[in-house]
């Protein structure tokens, strides 16, 4: 499965470091709005993620990530253990719905399965159940289902009408499928949950940039930035709350600037005031001031009053959400060279949602329903090894006339998928985590 989280600002405020982790290369733009966002989950989780069944990994592309995070997000944090948790725990649910998509549509259909398993590598628990065994295993950034067609110590004759292979092709497209549908109905009851509970988000802008931490001893530290500020102006330069590359111009001018004295206008309180600070020089030659910048909005939330109401906000936000993941897929592809690089892992997608559950618990609902959308999407690309090129192999039985590719090429498609699939998974797994925030303070 591939999660592409892309394009949306999933917590309200998910802020930026102006410090070691300032990315020139990351894009997020801060989009602010005075009404109830087409879609405030706005798929702003750029990152392209890659993720589980039958062998599957999990990335996510990190160029529109958050909508609300500064472009200086370059290190990830995890914030607290429990906030961790809280992530790992959304990620497991969506593999698990997914899972279960493949395998109740096989088992209410009378169709074999031999394995139902969470996580990858190692077994840690297991137990039998109708001849199916179900297991938990180490690594749960995945999962699949497992059929027993071409199981060597199997003891069911090949020609038994009851294994997959067999099946007619309308049977295998409801199974290859049904991972796929279970995701959008689990987005979709996330956000009807989400509605109901505790409403849906409402944003307005304010001038200005603002700083939600200061790291202590650090250039803005010492130059009088205190948590709380709001940064009005930087170098004589206005920021007004029309504009959604206010984060973006106060990292410019601090990363252009280094160990040169910087101007800012700042709001604490109701007094407006200028201070200079001068920023460090990072190991990259670019200016840093130890700060979290995000944008400066205000949120409160808004219930439906009636049941039309209430399908009328889910509707707006469920689509308003898609299409911004659709479109988020779409622009990565058109502009693949620039956003290669972006490309991130589990381990980001984790410290992301640690991120968004440490700012706003209510920021789950909308980093959930954002996973299984993109998970969803990414998985009808015909690619080995995912959803799609399952499918996509069926379809081609189908225009063939029933006739299918031969076995071993079907599996040597298949297995080089699957290969790449978890270099790759390895190698941002690698490289995300030494990208951590506490990492990189090591290093």
């Amino acid at each position: 499965m591939l999660l592409n989280i892309s394009s949306s600002p999933i917590s309200h405020r998910i802020p930026h470091f102006l410090s070691n982790s300032i990315n020139p290369s990351s894009n997020f733009p801060p989009k602010s709005k005075t009404h109830l966002p087409k879609s405030h989950l706005s798929t702003n989780l750029s990152n392209h993620t890659l993720y589980g069944t039958k062998n599957r990994a999990l990335f996510i592309n990190k160029k529109r990530y958050l909508h609300h995070s500064p472009r200086a997000l370059a290190g990830f944090d995890t914030g607290s253990f429990e906030s961790v948790l809280e992530a790992c725990a959304v990620l497991t649910a969506i593999v698990v719905v997914h899972e279960t998509g493949h395998f109740l549509a096989a088992t209410l259909q009378g169709i074999r399965v031999s394995k139902f398993a969470i996580g990858f590598g190692p077994i840690l628990a297991k137990f039998n159940s109708k001849n199916v065994e179900y297991s938990l295993r180490a690594f749960p950034l995945g999962g699949f289902v497992g059929f027993p067609d071409n199981d060597p110590d199997s003891d069911i004759p090949v020609d038994d009408k009851n294994l997959l292979k067999n099946r007619p092709i309308w049977d295998r497209v409801i199974v290859v499928s049904a991972g796929i549908v279970a995701n959008v109905v689990f987005a979709y009851a996330i956000i009807f949950t989400q509605v109901v509970s505790v409403g849906l988000p409402v944003q307005e802008s304010f001038p200005g940039v603002l700083v939600p931490d200061v790291k202590s001893f650090s250039a803005a530290s010492r130059g009088g930035l205190l948590r709380g500020d709001v940064i009005l102006a930087v170098d004589g330069v206005e920021l007004s709350s029309s504009r959604s590359d206010s984060v973006s111009k106060v990292v410019d001018v601090v990363k252009n600037n280094p160990e040169h004295n910087v101007l800012l206008k700042i709001k604490r309180g109701v007094e407006d005031f200028e201070i200079r600070i001068t920023p460090d020089k990072s190991f990259d030659g670019t200016g840093k001031i130890g700060v979290q910048l995000s944008p400066n909005l205000r949120f409160s939330k808004v219930k439906p009053k009636n049941v039309p109401e209430t399908f009328s906000y889910v509707g707006r936000e469920f689509f308003g959400l898609s299409y911004n993941v659709l479109d988020s897929l779409k622009q990565t592809f058109l502009n693949f060279s620039q956003t290669a690089s972006k490309v991130a892992g589990p381990v980001a997608i984790i410290a992301v949602g640690a991120e968004v559950a440490r700012s706003n618990a209510d920021g789950l609902y909308q980093f959930a329903a954002l996973l299984n959308l993109n998970l969803a999407v990414i998985n009808l690309l015909p690619l080995p090894a995912l959803d799609g090129g399952t499918l996509a192999l069926i379809l081609l039985e189908a225009v063939r006339g029933g006739r299918k590719l031969p076995l071993e090429v079907e599996q040597g498609i298949m297995s080089s998928g699957i290969m790449l699939v978890l270099f790759l998974g390895l190698f941002l797994i690698v490289k995300d985590t030494l990208n951590l925030d506490f990492i990189k303070e090591m290093l």
